[in-house]
Order: structure tokens, then C-alpha cells, then sequence
């Protein structure tokens, strides 16, 4: 049953997310729009208590609990600026609003946003095992299942980690050697 739910919620926030920017754009009502865009978070919260729910019916913990958990962390670290960049997208195809910036290619603003989207990852990790864990507390059973998949997060969030601090160690070398190229030249 928390699978389906799950589902649901992933569904729903993407069904609530192009309703909030069909109504908003193309219908052209943009405070109903709006509305329909904080109902994004309330996706969460059903999924959250779906799984303590869940729990306190006497399920073990188990992946499903750790998924609701990732989703979650996910959508509280990721949501707001995926809804930015899905109103900027929609605002240029139905509004005529400017094109949205492309991302850095390189460069210190590339090595911010790197480490902006590292700081992210993190936060939704910090939510997403913290979710875990109050879960397997809620089941009194531990939750040895539910944080089985913290482990390969934990390897991911790191190589993210090394990725994301990598950028801009030999890129403002560059920086200061491009004008000094131009020069040159």
C-alpha cells in the first residue's frame, strides 16, 4: 500500500506542478495558479504520514520506508528550485519572458552553483536518513532496513562532493589567465 501511495505522491507533484503552470500561463490566472503550486509541498506531508502510518500498523522497516524518506528529503531540498526553474521555462514558452541563463560552463559562477547543488544534496540527505531513522525509532523494531540505503547515498553524496569541490580549483587559475591571454595576443 505505502508503494502506491508513494507512486501517487511522485505523480502528484508533477501533475500539481504543470496544473500550476498551465493555469498560471496558458489560462492566464495566475493566483489560482499559485495555489495550485503550494499545494506541491502537501505531497510530502501525505507521503510522510503515509510511512508513519505505515509504521504504526506494525510494519517493519523496510525500503519503502527509506524511499518515501529520499523522496521526501529530495523535494524539500530540490522543490523550490525546481519550481523556479520550471516557471522560468514555462514563463519564456507562454509569456514571452526572456530565455532562461543558460548554466556556466566554467568559471567561479559554475563552481558556486557545483557547491550550491553539493550543500543541497547534503540537506536532502541530512532530511532523507533523518527521516530513516525516526521511522525505525517510531517501529520499535530498529531500523537496520530502512538505512540500508544511506550507505550507497553515503558514497554518492561523497563522489558529489568531490565533483562539486573540484570545480573552480584549476577554473580561477584560468579566470585570472584569461585576460592576461588576451593581452597577448
Amino acid at each position: 500500500m505505502l508503494l502506491a501511495v508513494i507512486a501517487a505522491c511522485e505523480i502528484g507533484f508533477w501533475v500539481l506542478l504543470a496544473a500550476g503552470m498551465a493555469t498560471r500561463y496558458l489560462f492566464r490566472r495566475p493566483k489560482a495558479g499559485m495555489v495550485l503550486l503550494m499545494m506541491v509541498p502537501l505531497v510530502d506531508v501525505v507521503m510522510l504520514v503515509a510511512s508513519v502510518v505505515d509504521i504504526h500498523r506494525g510494519s517493519v522497516p523496510s525500503f519503502k520506508h527509506s524511499l518515501a524518506a529520499i523522496f521526501i528529503g529530495v523535494s524539500v531540498a530540490f522543490g523550490h528550485q525546481t519550481l523556479k526553474w520550471a516557471d522560468s521555462w514555462a514563463a519564456h514558452k507562454f509569456a514571452g519572458a526572456p530565455r532562461p541563463a543558460k548554466p556556466p560552463k566554467g568559471g567561479r559562477e559554475r563552481a558556486q552553483r557545483e557547491r550550491a547543488g553539493w550543500f543541497r544534496h547534503l540537506l536532502a540527505y541530512v532530511i532523507g536518513v533523518g527521516i530513516m531513522l525516526v521511522l525505525g525509532l517510531l517501529s520499535g523494531k530498529g531500523y537496520d532496513a530502512a538505512l540500508y540505503p544511506a550507505w550507497p547515498w553515503t558514497i554518492v553524496l561523497v563522489i558529489d562532493g568531490f565533483v562539486s569541490f573540484s570545480y573552480g580549483s584549476g577554473d580561477a587559475a584560468k579566470d585570472e589567465q584569461a585576460p592576461r591571454l588576451k593581452q597577448d595576443a
